[in-house]
């Protein structure tokens, strides 16, 4: 008997979707295609400015015509007012400053003077207030929210008929999320990348399906191939939220000396840190993981103090390819991809297993 994998009928309601594949990426490219290829494409945004998301959405907009697209903000608590930089800067404790410029000191980073991504602004109330309306002006389809889910952000995206998306890894989470009238849930498992609870993917996913009632659930950390997805689908989600996959794709543009640390990264190569955010991070494991967690290193400070302390020199390090201390948030799914592929080909294998996986476990007709 052979299986399809059509996506369950809540989400296709939704969000006009042909493939249950949610597809995370800070890539505009990879974004469009995982939409062009039938799934949704999420567009991680936080790190962009008001005007880069107004103007990303839009050029989404129009490559993608009526096909649906989402974008997702992370919204932590307790942010500082204003985007002042020196604010925060004055406050960086002597010690911490001195362990991040040793680190520049022993790999020879230069120090260009430039900001890096997490430093060119501050994580601030004002920030947030400003990238909040661009997605709210914007026809994007669906607003996702990463760690935080303010009331008047969910209402207000409602308001205007976007699907409200909540990542959760806890079912306290979930519960929170739903009181607040999440559309769907998205239960993210200890192995995902970049911020991640402590909960596994296989014990957190039936946990939030059961709460979740008739609220859909997707499920997230560790999702690599079909057969992850035909047991997503066993355990109760109706769909699946991927973005380590993307990392490979073609249309992502990795860096070449990143890419290769990806693709022979195994499934023990990521290791979970506070170095770049002050907020839990799988990433792959590099020298820059390895000296914040040396004997005598510091603790990171919180978000978004480390971001400051560490932002300029993480650009610094991008920029002029320090091999050794280049590193980008991954799962511990990126330890089956080997090769580079196309979004349209990942999808295309995801779909053709998880199909014939289905097919094999479903009884004879």
């Amino acid at each position: 008997m052979t299986a399809s994998l059509t996506p369950d009928p809540r989400l296709r309601d939704l969000l006009g979707i042909q493939v249950p594949v949610f597809g995370f990426s800070h890539e505009l490219d990879v974004v469009a295609a995982v939409s062009q290829a039938g799934g949704l494409g999420v567009w991680g945004a936080t790190r962009s400015t008001p005007e880069e998301i107004k103007e990303g959405l839009a050029s989404l907009r129009e490559r993608l015509g009526n096909a649906p697209f989402g974008v997702d903000l992370v919204l932590p608590k307790g942010m500082p007012e204003t985007n002042d930089r020196t604010s925060i800067e004055d406050t960086l404790p002597a010690g911490h400053r001195a362990f991040v410029e040793g680190i520049r000191e022993r790999y020879a980073v230069p120090d260009d003077g430039l900001p890096g991504l997490r430093s060119r602004f501050v994580r601030s109330a004002e920030i947030e207030a400003r990238q909040i309306q661009a997605v709210l002006e914007s026809d994007a389809n669906a607003f996702a929210l990463g760690i935080g889910s303010p009331l008047e952000v969910v209402q207000a995206a409602k308001d205007r008929g976007k699907t409200v998306i909540s990542l959760v890894g806890a079912p306290r989470h979930a519960q929170a999320a739903l009181r607040l009238g999440a559309d769907i849930l998205v239960a993210q498992g200890y192995d995902a990348g970049a911020h991640t609870g402590p909960i596994g993917t296989f014990s957190l996913v039936p946990k939030i399906v059961d709460l979740a009632g008739d609220v859909p659930v997707l499920a997230a950390g560790g999702v690599a191939t079909g057969r992850h997805i035909a047991a997503s689908l066993a355990l109760g989600a109706a769909g699946v939220w991927m973005g380590s996959a993307w990392l490979v794709t073609e249309e992502n543009g990795t860096d070449p000396l990143l890419l290769k640390k990806l693709l022979a990264a195994g499934i023990e190569d990521t290791v979970i840190s506070r170095a770049d955010s002050g907020k839990t991070l799988r990433q792959i494991r590099t020298a820059w993981t390895d000296e914040w967690n040396a004997p005598g290193a510091p603790q990171p400070l919180p978000m978004p103090h480390q971001d400051i302390l560490v932002g300029d020199l993480l650009g610094a390090i991008d920029r002029h390819q320090v091999e050794p201390l280049m590193h980008i948030p991954a799962g511990q799914s990126i330890g089956y991809f080997s090769a580079p592929a196309t979004v349209k080909d990942v999808i295309t294998s995801l779909t053709a297993e998880a199909c014939e996986v289905l097919g094999r476990l479903s009884p004879e007709s």
